[in-house]
């Protein structure tokens, strides 16, 4: 029986760490190596590029904070509690990055986003792709809170992008501000 290897979890973890700890562009290939413990070789038998091992480490990460989110937004929670859930979720997510790193680092898309994307075209859609469906969580709850009566939102949709446009400048302020 072969060897179980366990080298493309670790790269994708560390290139997450090390994207979001410091930048997409400062992060070399040889750093995420040493940081996972996997030699050069191991990166390219996996991953063409930077790119590719940062695209594929983010769809990881999303589908663990996916299920997360669905369960914080499901249907069977109150409208208004699902947003409570979703606001102590991100405070206490923050916390725990303070608590490990020092500091704040805000939301890991936005991070990555604001840095790749007039440069790197499918990191660019990648976050996009991940903020909408974030998104469209809100929207939901704040169309089911509409429906019950409970809010003044016509629009779901509009006041869910204010929402996530005050959110993400909130977590961007944190990470700046420390």
């Amino acid at each position: 029986m072969g060897r179980v290897s366990d080298a493309k979890e670790r790269l994708m973890e560390s290139v997450l760490e090390l994207i979001w700890t410091g930048s997409y562009g400062t992060t070399t290939i040889d750093q995420i190596c040493e940081k996972a413990g996997v030699k050069k070789g191991s990166f390219y038998y996996f991953f063409e590029s930077k790119a590719d091992l940062a695209a594929a480490a983010f769809d990881g990460a999303w589908e663990v904070g996916r299920a997360k989110l669905d369960g914080i937004f499901s249907a069977t929670v109150r409208p208004l509690e699902r947003l409570r859930k979703y606001c102590d979720f991100a405070y206490e997510f923050q916390s725990e990055i303070k608590a490990k790193y020092g500091r704040v680092l805000g939301c890991p898309q936005v991070s990555l986003g604001c840095e790749v994307c007039t440069q790197e075209d499918v990191l660019q859609q990648k976050v996009k792709q991940m903020l909408e469906s974030k998104r469209k969580y809100i929207e939901t709850a704040i169309r089911d809170a509409y429906a019950a009566g409970q809010i003044e939102a016509p629009d779901a949709e509009a006041k869910s992008r204010m929402i996530m446009a005050y959110y993400e400048g909130l977590l961007t302020q944190a990470r700046i501000q420390k």
